[in-house]
């Protein structure tokens, strides 16, 4: 079964071309949801993609919710930098979800909040950094998951 990539309400296209090039590659599926903060048509996000976009299994959808219904036995990991487990602390099974939010605000408050004993975050070791590129942690977070689940050969 592969993974989910869902990501909501992204705003920033390279971001978002690399995570399809990041689900090309794996075989992930990814998800985005709500109002996007650019066209699936831009440039920047068809060009970080490269020519990889027929190979991404693309799904779109109104909400997060309207997602989950879709797939209620689906396991979602909430990833923010306020959660207080570690990703690598966490076992994953395959078809998990992995939930990013937007880059400038991640995910609601009540979400995390709701949703606590499956949230997730990669640590950061440095006060100077706020948060890292949503692409290095979609893939940071989806290749722990393969490694648990996979051997990491081709």
């Amino acid at each position: 079964m592969p993974f989910h990539i869902v990501l909501v309400e992204p705003e920033i296209p390279p971001n978002t071309g690399n995570i399809g090039r990041l689900c090309a590659a794996t075989g992930a599926h990814l998800h985005l949801v709500g109002k996007l903060g650019f066209s699936l048509d831009d440039k920047y996000m068809k060009r970080a993609g490269l020519d990889y976009w027929p190979e991404v299994k693309l799904h779109r959808w109104d909400s997060l919710q309207h997602l989950q219904q879709n797939f209620p036995a689906g396991r979602f990991w909430y990833t923010s930098k306020k959660a207080t487990q570690s990703y690598t602390a966490v076992g994953y099974n395959p078809g998990d979800f992995f939930v990013f939010g937007k880059e400038t605000l991640g995910l609601p408050e009540d979400l995390l909040a709701a949703e606590a004993k499956r949230a997730i975050l990669i640590p950061i070791f440095s006060s100077a950094v706020r948060s890292l590129n949503l692409a290095n942690s979609a893939a940071i977070i989806l290749y722990e998951a393969i490694r648990q689940t996979n051997p990491l050969e081709s």
